[in-house]
């Protein structure tokens, strides 16, 4: 059966939470990439990875042009490479997260797939880790450094996972889910239906006041969240 439905999955806080070990690889990759320890992070929550380090960059008083966001990633690649059995024991899975994707892979035309402000290599390790990665089709997915606009991986992803399925996906057909108002906002206006979660930072009112008409409390009701992406 030719694909039908595009769901596109954030990953921090909607699926895993990487907790305090995070912020150690975040510490361990900046010193290896500007000689620097770490001494402030700029707010993470739904923004992108080379926008994080950007003003994480400015709060030390560094010029990006002398420490390129190219090698940070790379060295937060390697990070979390070397970290993955630690992140697996101090990180989780969230309630509902291996369910929910397992069902909607049983879903007919359902392709699954990332809408992430992580760099590729960073969001493989962290789904992988906790098994979460054998529904989800990568290489379709949409990553931080692919756009300096988190609605412009929208509809990349759309057009990549057209591409590798043999359909068309757009609004009608494309369901984002995610725990910010940055991933309500990416969905409105990049052009995907929105399933907001309040397993992050902001509340259930925080994401309805960014426009989320649907807010689930987390992901453990996977009958109702497979009736909400599949529209029966």
């Amino acid at each position: 059966m030719p694909a039908a439905r595009l769901v596109l999955w954030d990953i921090d806080l909607t699926l895993v939470q990487a907790g305090p070990f995070g912020r150690q690889l975040y510490a361990d990759a900046f010193l290896r990439a500007t000689g620097r320890p770490l001494a402030f992070v700029a707010q993470m929550a739904g923004r992108l990875d080379q926008d994080i380090y950007r003003d994480t960059l400015a709060g030390h008083d560094l010029d990006p042009a002398d420490h390129p966001f190219p090698r940070f990633a790379d060295a937060l690649a390697a990070a979390y490479a070397g970290g993955t059995d630690e992140l697996r024991r101090r990180g989780r899975a969230l309630p509902g997260a291996a369910a929910a994707l397992a069902a909607l892979a049983a879903v007919p035309g359902t392709v699954q797939t990332v809408l992430t402000g992580n760099v590729p290599a960073v969001a493989r390790v962290k789904l992988a880790a906790f098994g979460l990665d054998r529904h989800l089709d990568l290489e379709a997915g949409a990553y931080g450094p692919d756009d300096h606009v988190r609605a412009g991986l929208v509809p990349l992803a759309q057009r990549r996972a057209g591409a590798r399925h043999g359909a068309v996906f757009d609004r009608g057909n494309t369901v984002l889910i995610g725990d910010t108002p940055h991933d309500v906002a990416a969905g409105h206006e990049g052009g995907a239906r929105v399933i907001a979660v309040a397993t992050g930072r902001a509340s259930a009112e925080e994401l309805r006041a960014a426009g989320a008409g649907v807010v689930l409390p987390d992901l453990s009701d996977t009958p109702g969240l497979l009736a909400l992406v599949v529209g029966e």
